[in-house]
């Protein structure tokens, strides 16, 4: 008799499902798996508190997932299940970085309404210390002078001669040349940077 009076389990559900409002946002990333597998991946819907992507691979549910998204850069949580298009997964993240995040959806759920430029989340920034070190495929590494970072890529002066398309590491973080200019180089990041980078440090 006791049990009859408890709620069903798919009310409590759809409870805890609907505690962050999911957002129609449209965003290409790519994915690692816990066999350190990488695919590429594009969002279907995302919330504060998960988002349900369309991949290739699924995840299995209790999988840690980390996912690089155009926009919003890393984003680390948890497969909850598997669905016909990919998978949904829950996000790993303090609440200051919820918050942050939250903004930038909803900034993105609304650039079209708001006529906002595509660019505007790609602001480039010039940091506090410049100083950087590029190391290359072979290992060899090189002080260069960063003029200015935005989450995709970051311009940096050197006398080095960098064919398009070179490999490189700019501090920790991968990249490639994608354009050259007098006195030096425009790299591409292979994943985009976390807002909190450019936000805190403004430094690779």
């Amino acid at each position: 008799m006791l049990s009859a009076l408890q709620p069903p389990r798919t009310a409590a559900r759809t409870v805890e499902r609907r505690r962050h409002h999911r957002m129609k946002v449209v965003l290409l990333g790519r994915y690692m798996l816990p066999n350190r597998m990488e695919y590429p991946c594009q969002t279907i819907d995302i919330s504060p508190g998960g988002l349900h992507v369309a991949a290739p691979a699924r995840a299995n549910p209790g999988d840690r997932v980390i996912v690089y998204l155009e926009h919003l850069g890393r984003i680390e949580g948890t497969c909850v299940r598997t669905t016909m298009e990919g998978f949904a997964m829950t996000i790993t993240a303090t609440s200051r970085k919820r918050e942050k995040f939250t903004a930038q959806l909803t900034w993105l759920a609304n650039r079209e309404e708001l006529g906002l430029p595509e660019d505007r989340r790609h602001e480039r920034i010039t940091p506090r210390n410049p100083r950087a070190v590029v190391t290359m495929d072979d290992g060899t590494e090189h002080v260069v002078r960063i003029i200015d970072i935005s989450l995709s890529g970051a311009a940096f002066t050197t006398d080095l001669d960098l064919p398009m398309n070179t490999p490189i590491r700019i501090g920790s973080t991968a990249a490639k040349i994608v354009r050259r200019f007098d006195g030096g180089f425009a790299a591409e990041f292979r994943f985009p940077l976390s807002a909190d980078l450019l936000d805190d440090k403004l430094e690779l």
